[in-house]
C-alpha cells in the first residue's frame, strides 16, 4: 500500500505524456515517506520500506496518507502510536488534508480527529473502532468517507480501496483528468469492480516528418470526416501507396488504423463525459454503422461501449462528485 500510493502520486502528470507524446512529463505531486524514527522500516512481511525523513523534520504537508498496518485488533488502542498521533494532530491543526487507508483510520481515531464525525475503516476493525472510540460514528458499509471541517478527513475502507483513496487525492489536489489518466495507466476501477486490459492509447504525437505531421494536425480536427485517409493522401500530395508507406514509417501505424484509433479515443471521452446513446457516439466520431463501431471498439478496448461507460463514466462521475461535494 505504501509503495502503491507512492507510485500513483509520483506518476501523476509524469507517466501519461510518455504514452501519448513519447516523453515523460513532470510529476505534479511530491510524495515523501515519513516515520517516527529515521531509517528503514521492516514490515510484517519482511519488506523493507525506505523512510525519507523522520516526522520531526518534515514540513507541514498538504496531505497526510496513513497506510494500513498488520497489528492485532487489541494492539490498536494501546498507545503504541502516541508520537504519530501527536504529529497527526499538529498536521490537522495546520490545515493538512488527513487521509487514511484501510485500518490506518484507527490511527486517526486514536489522534482524536474522528470524534463527532462519521468514519469508516476496514470491516474487521469497525467494531473495535466503535467500541474504543464511542464518539466516532462508524459506517462499516462505506468504502470511501469524506467528512470533517472543510472535508479534510478522508478514509478508504477495505484493503484494496487505497487505490480509490489515491485517485481521490489526485483528483482533489490536481484535477479529475489527471486522476483519470492515472486510473487508465494503472488499470484502476472505482471500488474494484474488476480490471480489463486496454488497447494502447492513440499514439497521436507529432512525427518529425513535416509532411506527415501536417496530415496528423489535419486529422486531429477531421477524423470524423468521410474518407479521411484519401483526404490526407490528397493533402500530402503523394501517390496513395507512397503516402501509406511514408505514414506508417513515420507513425508506426497505417493511416486507417491511425484514424480508427483517433476515433475510438474520442468515443471513450464521449462515453465518459456524456449520456449520448452509443449509436449517436458512433455517428459523432465518424461511423454510420453502430454495430461496426461496437465491434471495433470491443476489439480495441476489450470492453463494449456500454461496459466502458459504466466503468469509466462512473469513475469520472465519482471523482468529480467527491471532489466538488
Amino acid at each position: 500500500m505504501v509503495y502503491g500510493l507512492y507510485e500513483m502520486f509520483k506518476g501523476a502528470g509524469r507517466d501519461w505524456p510518455v504514452v501519448v507524446e513519447g516523453q515523460f512529463g513532470q510529476s505534479v505531486l511530491d510524495p515523501v515517506i515519513v516515520a517516527a524514527q529515521p531509517g528503514p522500516i521492516t514490515t510484517c512481511n519482511g519488506l523493507p520500506i525506505r523512510v525519507d525523513m523522520p516526522m520531526s523534520d518534515c514540513p507541514v504537508p498538504d496531505v497526510v496518507c496513513v497506510p494500513e498496518s498488520m497489528l492485532g485488533l487489541d494492539e490498536r488502542a494501546t498507545g503504541t502510536f502516541e508520537r504519530e498521533a501527536a504529529w497527526l494532530r499538529r498536521c490537522h491543526a495546520a490545515g493538512s488534508l488527513m487521509t487514511a487507508a484501510c485500518s490506518g483510520a484507527m490511527l486517526l481515531a486514536q489522534a482524536g480527529l474522528l470524534d463527532g464525525h462519521e468514519a469508516t475503516t476496514h470491516w474487521a476493525y469497525c467494531e473495535t473502532m466503535q467500541r474504543r472510540h464511542p464518539a466516532v460514528r462508524v459506517q462499516p458499509q462505506r468504502a470511501l468517507m469524506v467528512t470533517g471541517e472543510g472535508h479534510r478527513l478522508v478514509m478508504a475502507g477495505g484493503g484494496s480501496s487505497w487505490m480509490d483513496l489515491g485517485l481521490y487525492v489526485i483528483a482533489r489536489c490536481v484535477d479529475v483528468e489527471t486522476a483519470m489518466q492515472v486510473a487508465r495507466i494503472m488499470l484502476i476501477d472505482w471500488h474494484q469492480v474488476g480490471q480489463q486490459p486496454f488497447a494502447r492509447v492513440a499514439r497521436s504525437r507529432q512525427t518529425e516528418d513535416a509532411l506527415i505531421g501536417r496530415c496528423q494536425a489535419w486529422i486531429a480536427d477531421h477524423y470524423a470526416d468521410p474518407a479521411p485517409v484519401a483526404a490526407m493522401a490528397q493533402l500530402s500530395g503523394l501517390p496513395a501507396r507512397s503516402f501509406q508507406r511514408r505514414f506508417r514509417q513515420a507513425t508506426g501505424m497505417a493511416p486507417l488504423e491511425y484514424v480508427h484509433t483517433m476515433r475510438i479515443e474520442e468515443a471513450k471521452h464521449l462515453l465518459e463525459t456524456g449520456d449520448l446513446p452509443v449509436a449517436a457516439v458512433a455517428q459523432e466520431v465518424g461511423y454510420d454503422d453502430a454495430a461496426f463501431f461496437g465491434r471495433l471498439f470491443r476489439r480495441q478496448v476489450n470492453l463494449t461501449p456500454p461496459q466502458y461507460r459504466r466503468r469509466f463514466g462512473g469513475l469520472r462521475a465519482a471523482l468529480s462528485g467527491k471532489v466538488h461535494a
